[in-house]
């Protein structure tokens, strides 16, 4: 496929090759931008602002709306795309596809919905003759960059809520997985974008990564990734409104009084799905003694039955992970808390790409399964002896995007709520579950800012104040 960059599809001389992870196969190229493109793309884009700037709101929602009605249309081509590129078995491709159709819907409905407040200026001193009014409006450019593991809903949570709040954007996918963006790209244009509002440059973040986002007209980034790139945007952004949606390595605590085939239930939908490529599945387990074993016992054989293969075939559960190093280093990580005391219970090996579905327990806080995100599909089971432990275990992390806690007790439920430091707390479910109309984003190391179509829309916005000076 071509990128789109200054209005127009383009071809370079050097490409990337996109690959399906379970068998390897090239399926694509893409162009591998440069410097200099990256340079066009944000000085088209600068004429693309004032365009977005100066259409009006119901303007810009017909457009998302379209697109959202246009990506269902196509639900099955996309999927299949998806699945191709980034392994997900293709069930979960086409909920990724209608997600992202919703994100969409979302964030048209907020284009309708930008406005001000009156300000109350007769409550201050000397204001006599002054009424005031606040007012939001475009960013300008804002840069997207965006992770493999959600390709497509991902991309629409930054560039939905961009141009719902009528900026213009600079679309940078994850070089394993540009496939679906670049076909979003195709989708937003015959949904009617002005071509000038959109760009979508493929390559390496580490060639283009910083020509992005230490450009000075860029005045917004939205990143999703891991804590340590985040970092270095953080660091070489200057003075831009930035999001960061980074890491983590989710908890889900299981209190004695816990429902346990729910519980069960919510283990193996929450830590394995996307081979555990999802920064909120879960990757520790923490259990109370009493139930410990019980919950072992009853995991174990659910565990061993997924069915991990082919991520186009009907019969696979789960799919392979994006890369082979990156299975390997799970596998790894494993192993290592293998020779440091755990316990293997099932799984624990690799062919190629393809880990599978791994439970360990006896894992302890100073290994790499619980330490660092381990973003695979393996859970590491700890023991606590109370509910203060627990906490104390959840929050004993550099990360706080996501936690989950099972009991059947208001109290304990309210206190999990108050006192793990976590973006995102869930009662009677894992970590990983999210609707794209909440506000989404972490605590800690696990990032700053907000995703969800109102809140991004906020990010990606300013605030004016106009005061009026009567006579």
């Amino acid at each position: 496929m071509q990128f789109f960059i200054a209005g127009q599809w383009q071809s370079r001389d050097s490409v990337i090759e996109v690959t399906n992870p379970y068998s390897g196969e090239v399926i694509d190229t893409v162009p591998k931008a440069t410097a200099s493109d990256v340079d066009a793309a944000i000085e088209f884009a600068v004429r693309g602002a004032e365009v977005m700037a100066a259409m009006p709101g119901y303007d810009r929602f017909v457009i998302l709306r379209k697109t959202a009605d246009m990506m269902r249309q196509r639900a099955d081509d996309l999927a299949r795309t998806l699945s191709s590129e980034e392994g997900k078995t293709l069930r979960e491709a086409l909920f990724e596809v209608d997600r992202s159709a919703q994100t969409m819907e979302l964030s048209a409905e907020e284009a309708k919905r930008l406005g001000g407040e009156y300000l109350p200026l007769d409550g201050g001193k000397g204001t006599q003759g002054k009424m005031g009014f606040t007012m939001r409006v475009p960013c300008g450019i804002v840069a997207a960059i965006t992770p493999f593991n959600f390709p497509l809903n991902l991309v629409c949570h930054k560039i939905g809520p961009a141009l719902a709040g009528g900026n213009a954007v600079v679309l940078k996918p994850a070089s394993d997985t540009p496939l679906s963006a670049l076909k979003l790209v195709q989708i937003l244009l015959d949904a009617g974008l002005p071509p000038l509002a959109i760009s979508c440059i493929t390559g390496s973040g580490a060639a283009i990564g910083d020509a992005i986002c230490t450009d000075r007209r860029v005045r917004k980034i939205s990143f999703t990734g891991s804590q340590e790139i985040g970092e270095r945007i953080c660091r070489i952004a200057g003075l831009k409104k930035v999001t960061m949606e980074l890491g983590s390595n989710s908890p889900l605590v299981v209190l004695p009084d816990a429902d346990m085939d729910k519980v069960v239930q919510a283990t193996l939908a929450s830590a394995f799905s996307n081979a555990g490529q999802v920064c909120i599945s879960t990757q520790r387990m923490i259990v109370l003694d009493r139930v410990h074993d019980s919950v072992v016992e009853a995991l174990k054989p659910k565990v061993e039955s997924l069915v991990a293969g082919d991520q186009l075939h009907d019969a696979s559960q789960m799919g392979p992970m994006i890369r082979e190093s990156d299975a390997a280093r799970v596998e790894d990580w494993v192993q290592e808390a293998v020779g440091m005391g755990a316990k293997l219970v099932c799984g624990g090996s690799r062919n190629k790409a393809l880990m599978q579905p791994t439970l360990i327990t006896n894992a302890r806080s100073d290994m790499k399964v619980v330490r660092e995100e381990l973003f695979g599909p393996a859970v590491a089971v700890q023991r606590a002896e109370s509910v203060t432990e627990a906490i104390r275990m959840v929050n004993d992390s550099r990360y706080g995007l996501s936690a989950g806690v099972f009991t059947r007790d208001i109290d304990s439920a309210m206190r999990f709520a108050r006192e793990v430091h976590s973006g995102n707390i869930h009662i009677n479910w894992g970590p990983m579950w999210r609707t794209d109309l909440m506000p989404y984003g972490g605590l800690k190391d696990s990032g700053h800012g907000k995703e969800g179509p109102k809140y991004a829309v906020q990010e990606m916005t300013e605030m004016k104040t106009v005061v009026i000076h009567t006579s």
